[in-house]
């Protein structure tokens, strides 16, 4: 008669022998089959919206001209596409030259025969543009000032604006892939604007996993 009692008050509602109610199973059951329900449809949605963070963009090349039409002293404006399939929005600005050993004094190599310099401030991203009479780009947003190698001469931006890979292919000067440089012009993978590279600032804001790392 005890151990009834004492067996009654470790498992109210059950019968003599059962270790779990059949409340409690169905209970537990209801639970698993909702966190199934709710795995089969989350997963999915999560797989399609974080998938392409982690997709590393291919690299490409854009032919922009002969490599003639560029001059070592004046910066010529094209129109590149820096991810296809989205229409006008993937599009940017690039100012080229041809190198100046007189100004360019970060070291030759394959790729930077021919210096692509982004339109995009290094601040917040506004399109900068390049003023002949100053021989500067500025931006328009809040006053960013760089000089024609792209370094910072003024205002609030954190690092020079970003450059692009250069190559000549079959007679035609092409436009390769975007990476950013710190102050002395030394060559980083993409980061995002309002991101310091140089210092500490290259270890602080590391360029995303998609991002084609140097």
């Amino acid at each position: 008669m005890a151990r009834e009692l004492t067996a009654d008050r470790r498992l109210p509602g059950a019968f003599e022998g059962e270790t779990i109610t059949r409340r409690r199973m169905m209970t537990r059951s209801a639970y698993g089959l909702a966190a199934m329900a709710g795995a089969a449809v989350g997963l999915p949605v999560l797989g399609f919206a974080f998938g392409p963070v982690f997709t590393r963009a291919q690299d490409q090349w854009e032919p922009v001209g002969a490599p003639s039409e560029f001059d070592d002293l004046n910066l010529s404006r094209r129109v590149i596409t820096t991810s296809p399939g989205v229409g006008e929005a993937g599009k940017t600005t690039v100012f080229i030259r041809r190198r100046n050993p007189a100004i360019d004094t970060e070291p030759e190599d394959r790729w930077n025969h021919f210096v692509a310099i982004s339109s995009r401030c290094a601040h917040v991203g506004c399109p900068v543009n390049w003023v002949p009479a100053a021989e500067r780009f500025i931006c328009p947003c809040h006053g960013g000032v760089y000089d024609i190698r792209g370094i910072r001469t003024g205002g609030p931006p954190p690092r020079p604006l970003d450059r692009f890979f250069t190559r000549v292919r079959a007679g035609q000067l092409e436009i390769g892939p975007r990476f950013s440089v710190n102050s002395q012009l030394r060559r980083f993978s993409p980061r995002d604007p309002g991101e310091p590279l140089d210092g500490i600032g290259q270890y602080l804001y590391p360029s995303r996993p998609t991002e084609r790392k140097l």
